[in-house]
């Protein structure tokens, strides 16, 4: 236990000099009393609302039911807002900036007089970001997440953000859906405030922030628009005070088993592909680091078990909540889990878990009945991925797990969308669309795996096929997209080399990707590439482009990770 002499934020406060004097006189300048403040933890609440960000509309309000717990249990809170990153709104991407706000996450802790956080966030990018600067700082911390929006509507058909989406786009540009009907559904598909309400990016990562341990109990599944919700926010309040007190920080909290249950837990939701770039980053802040061949192992022995789409059949995040939440699943799984990981209230998973009930078994599957018998991902390698390329077998046609075509290639996105919508396009169901320079370094890595399957075979029935990218998709996407083709095109990976005719072999239950071009061509065709331009020349993009990592290595910066240089020390006060 600390006491007050060894709060952070006594060092700003406590001294009787000059500088102190300043600190305190500028917090009486705000309207608060020494009583207010002096000897008491201070949390910040990394609030990521925007008016720009549709899944965090709410935290305007639940900020004020944090700060609530927060002065409850005897803290002082100081909110401390960070960039929103909306997913549908940040262009050309929001991962372009997910280590921007990692960057401000860790400064904020750092510069100012804080003992705690609280982080709020939900939307794809916050998830990560907020966890992964937070951990660099070391702090105590308490991750809050925005939650699920409610279930989408149309003409009495519940609907799934993105998938849904995704689904009727291609209708529509198949010709069969009128321009009534897709206004209609634009109205119904997103109706409340919180993230998406499928088993995309935003619940995944939610979800993998419970598993790890740094959210409550169940917190990760309440909707948005629950009272649960409210509730929750001033009991994260009040915990992140007592966690001060306790010195719980994410180095004490963090272990192998937290982060390999946070894999197993992904696995079986059904989890988006980018869950594999997050968590791989978030481990290597942590000093723990997960790999591709983690998640390709725990995908072998744990099955789906969460009917939610686009993995499942028909149910939502609302209908996963009703049917018990995580620690209903985490039950459900329990032998494939570290029971004696820690966790944010301070006790084990096995202590959270214990005596969860499932309400609903067919949302949340018995391990006899799976969804797909085996994890949501699966990692692929050779020839032309040789540090890797994801696909989410669970969302695939069957046909495609096993499938030799002919490459279709295209070197940007702009050339893609003006050829999918040709009449005359020489493509077939059997081809194999293949986009590149969209990686990390080509393009920020930007959702564009999902590649739009070309109307002319829309117009024909096909429904699915193979696409090829160094890009990613949204969580809420499916088909047969192989995904964050490592290494990227643009720095010279095999992608690179690609040519329109060639032929691919795809085996996911052997894990493997072959291009049926022989090592001679292949070197014939290396010595001949040039690198494309740099995408950027000043600003932020410039310095992206020169410390991203590859997509493998969780595409963070060189320069954030744990091992680059030694821990930064407290700022002085002088």
């Amino acid at each position: 236990m600390k006491n007050v002499a060894d709060l952070r934020s006594a060092r700003w406060f406590a001294k009787d000099d000059f500088r102190s004097f300043g600190h305190r006189s500028r917090v009486l300048q705000m309207g608060y009393a020494a009583e207010d403040f002096i000897g008491k933890p201070v949390i910040a609440i990394i609030n990521t609302w925007s008016d720009a960000n549709q899944c965090h509309t709410h935290f305007k309000q639940r900020v004020e039911d944090v700060k609530r717990g927060i002065l409850q249990a005897g803290g002082w809170p100081l909110e401390l807002p960070a960039i929103s990153l909306s997913e549908s709104m940040v262009k050309p991407t929001s991962m372009l900036y997910r280590n921007f706000l990692a960057m401000e996450t860790e400064e904020l802790l750092r510069s100012h007089p804080v003992d705690g956080a609280v982080l709020m966030g939900g939307c794809d990018k916050t998830t990560p970001g907020l966890l992964m600067g937070a951990i660099s700082m070391g702090l105590p911390l308490i991750y809050l997440p925005a939650g699920p929006m409610l279930r989408g509507n149309w003409r009495g058909q519940v609907l799934g953000s993105g998938s849904d989406a995704f689904k009727y786009w291609d209708e529509r540009r198949a010709g069969r859906l009128s321009d009534q009907a897709w206004a209609e559904m634009e109205a119904g598909i997103a109706r409340s405030h919180g993230t998406c309400m499928t088993m995309g990016t935003a619940a995944t990562m939610m979800g993998i922030a419970e598993a790890l341990g740094v959210t409550l109990p169940g917190a990760s599944s309440i909707p948005a628009p629950d009272a649960n919700h409210i509730r929750m926010s001033a009991d994260c309040g009040r915990r992140i005070v007592q966690m001060v007190w306790d010195d719980l920080t994410p180095a004490k909290l963090l272990s192998k088993g937290s982060f390999a249950n946070a894999i197993a837990v992904a696995m079986a939701m059904g989890c988006s592909t980018n869950a594999i770039i997050h968590l791989v980053a978030i481990s290597r802040r942590a000093g723990l680091p997960v790999t591709l061949d983690d998640f390709d192992a725990a995908s072998r022995h744990v099955g789906v078990i969460a009917n939610i789409r686009p993995s499942g059949d028909r149910y939502l995040m609302e209908d996963f909540f009703y049917a018990g939440g995580l620690p209903a699943m985490m039950n459900v799984m329990r032998d494939k889990l570290d029971l004696t990981a820690l966790t944010v209230n301070g006790k084990t998973v096995a202590d959270n878990i214990a005596g969860a009930e499932v309400f609903n078994d067919d949302v949340i599957r018995p391990l006899s009945n799976p969804i797909y018998a085996e994890g949501a991902l699966a990692v692929l390698r050779g020839n032309l991925a040789p540090d890797g390329v994801v696909i989410k077998p669970s969302a695939v046609a069957p046909h495609l797990l096993q499938h030799t075509g002919r490459a279709l290639v295209f070197d940007d996105y702009p050339s893609l969308k003006a050829a999918v919508d040709d009449p005359d396009l020489d493509v077939t169901g059997d081809d194999i669309l293949v986009l590149r320079n969209a990686g990390p370094k080509g393009a920020g890595m930007p959702e564009w795996g999902m590649l739009p399957i070309p109307t002319k075979l829309l117009k024909l029935g096909v429904t699915d096929m193979l696409r090829l990218s160094d890009a990613r998709m949204s969580g809420t996407s499916y088909g047969g997209c192989l995904l964050h083709c490592s290494p990227e095109a643009f720095v010279g990976g095999p992608l690179a080399l690609v040519k329109t005719g060639d032929r691919i072999t795809v085996d996911v239950p052997a894990r493997t990707i072959h291009l049926e071009v022989s090592d001679e061509e292949l070197a014939a065709r290396r010595a001949a590439w040039a690198p494309p331009p740099a995408r950027y020349e000043r600003g932020y993009g410039w310095m992206f482009g020169r410390h991203i990592l590859q997509a493998h290595e969780g595409c963070d910066f060189d320069f954030l990770e744990t091992q680059f240089g030694a821990p930064v020390p407290e700022p002085v006060i002088y």
